[in-house]
């Protein structure tokens, strides 16, 4: 299932990839699941788990702002317009995975994260995903143990 995963994740980056892409050509005819149903019938023999595909596309796409108001201030010297295209979709995913799938170790979220890096970013496209996605961890799990601290000031 694991490795399953690693080809849905990749499935969702070219599909997110293609989304941001027409979008900036203007591209009127764009259907996001169109385009998402068609990378998945490219792997259709090899995808177990359809659900988790459709469900880290659709999550990114529906909090995308959300998504880059978490980033911008993790990374402040690079607005995120100005991110590599692949980078930005590859710390989206990253971190919608580290906020909204609980079912995955934030430590695999992080290396499948760098793994999308290695095999389409840029030379340091790595290390910058690892640094940034590291940081958006600490935050979720320092907002988490505050969230606890208040229920038990409450209970």
């Amino acid at each position: 299932m694991a490795s399953n995963r690693h080809l849905g994740r990749i499935i969702a980056l070219q599909t997110l990839y293609e989304q941001e892409f027409r979008i900036e050509c203007n591209d009127k005819d764009l259907d996001l699941t169109q385009v998402l149903d068609r990378n998945i019938a490219r792997y259709k023999d090899m995808v177990e788990d359809r659900d988790f595909i459709i469900r880290l596309v659709n999550g990114v796409d529906e909090r995308h702002d959300d998504l880059d108001a978490i980033l911008q201030p993790v990374a402040p010297e690079w607005p995120i317009s100005q991110i590599a295209r692949m980078d930005r979709i590859v710390l989206r995913i990253g971190t919608y995975e580290l906020i909204y799938e609980k079912d995955v170790p934030p430590k695999v979220v992080i290396n499948e994260a760098v793994e999308l890096a290695k095999a389409f970013g840029g030379d340091n496209s790595s290390k910058f995903i690892n640094g940034v996605l590291g940081t958006v961890l600490r935050q979720v799990e320092e907002k988490a143990a505050l969230d606890e601290s208040d229920k038990a000031k409450k209970a």
